[in-house]
């Protein structure tokens, strides 16, 4: 079967409208998408911290910059008026397991209503639309399985995090079932589909609480990495592998709208590397510490908040119907996420050029399986 890759032709003037932007991965998205010349207009909270990825790419001067909060509904639907889009990526969230614990009512708002908040914004639209609404791997009810979880096993979550994205899942579902058609109540002109990404590196993370950007930070620095759980292991994977994904989707999505197609996409997709790449957070350490020499320290604290120990997916359905593959193995999007932040510190404005040497890289990368 061909590897499915994404059209550049196909995005050039296409009208999208891209929540989430200032953060980690929309920055990347953001970027991506100005490359290949779409008509970006995005919404997003003002970047936190410095540096920040966002104005390290000086984003706002490439695509039509909102800072607003998805949780403002009336906000959303001008926005999403202006807008007119094509495709709609929603990538907006609050994304931090750890600072879900502190903020739980603010991560369900978030992660629930505001998603919401973006399909009504949406329903007053007259042209078809393609939308993929980002989640997380973390839906699943993790049953620590040594085998990865697919689209249709059970959701659900410990940690508010994982269990608003669960609650994000079901409530789009519900929103495409009742909305989504040709009676009086509903719109024929939405096609949506809810994608599911594992635990994504890459340079210009600077997130509080995630081990590379932890690690990273500390190397600069020349300190030891703390480690708070080095044997839980995750689907790492470079930033690029499930954004090149939504992409995909997103094509297949207005494609395939109002043919008889169209149900093979309107679903859940599971986006994730090769089952080489499901590691332990010692091993990814230890990989870095190879293109970076440094020193770890091991943190483990058993009355720390609950996080899952194992966790990978499944990616035969979005192989099979989309004909997605990943294409960086393990050591691979290692070396790349180091080499990132290392030509940083020894080249204090490389970051834009960094990230469009990744991003070639990567789009002409063969798949790894």
């Amino acid at each position: 079967m061909a590897e499915g890759r994404i059209d550049p032709g196909w995005w050039r003037g296409r009208r999208v409208w891209l929540t989430g932007h200032t953060g980690f991965k929309g920055s990347w998205l953001g970027l991506w998408l100005c490359e290949m010349g779409a008509k970006v207009s995005a919404v997003g909270l003002e970047p936190e911290g410095v540096p920040h990825l966002f104005h390290q790419l000086d984003l706002s001067r490439r695509l039509d910059h909102h800072i607003g909060d998805i949780r403002d509904a009336d906000a959303m639907r001008e926005l999403a008026e202006q807008a007119q889009p094509e495709v709609v990526l929603h990538l907006a969230a609050q994304p931090l397991v750890r600072r879900s614990y502190r903020d739980p009512l603010g991560t369900w708002a978030t992660n629930v209503q505001g998603s919401l908040h973006v399909l009504e914004a949406l329903r007053s639209l007259q042209h078809p639309c393609a939308v993929v609404m980002v989640t997380t791997d973390k839906v699943y009810a993790n049953r620590e399985w040594d085998y990865g979880y697919r689209e249709n096993d059970r959701l659900g979550g410990h940690d508010p995090y994982s269990a608003s994205k669960a609650g994000a899942e079901i409530a789009i579902t519900s929103w495409r079932h009742s909305f989504c058609g040709p009676a009086a109540h509903q719109t024929p002109h939405l096609a949506i589909a809810t994608a599911r990404a594992g635990n994504v590196i890459g340079g210009g993370d600077w997130a509080e609480d995630r081990i590379v950007p932890d690690a990273m930070r500390a190397l600069a620095a020349g300190q030891a990495i703390p480690v708070r759980n080095p044997q839980a292991t995750r689907p790492w994977q470079h930033v690029l592998e499930p954004l090149g994904g939504y992409l995909l989707l997103a094509e297949r999505l207005l494609e395939a709208h109002g043919t008889s197609k169209a149900n093979a996409y309107t679903d859940a997709f599971n986006f994730g590397p090769s089952l080489e790449s499901n590691r332990s957070v010692r091993e990814l350490i230890e990989q870095a510490l190879l293109h970076w020499p440094g020193q770890w320290a091991d943190l483990s604290d058993a009355t720390s908040p609950h996080e899952a120990g194992r966790l990978h997916l499944q990616v035969d359905k979005a192989y099979h119907q989309l004909h997605w593959l990943p294409r960086w193995a393990f050591d691979t999007t290692v070396e790349r996420t180091v080499a990132w932040y290392r030509q940083l510190v020894e080249q204090h404005d490389a970051a834009q050029t960094t990230c469009l040497n990744d991003l070639a890289a990567y789009v002409n990368a063969s798949p790894t399986n």
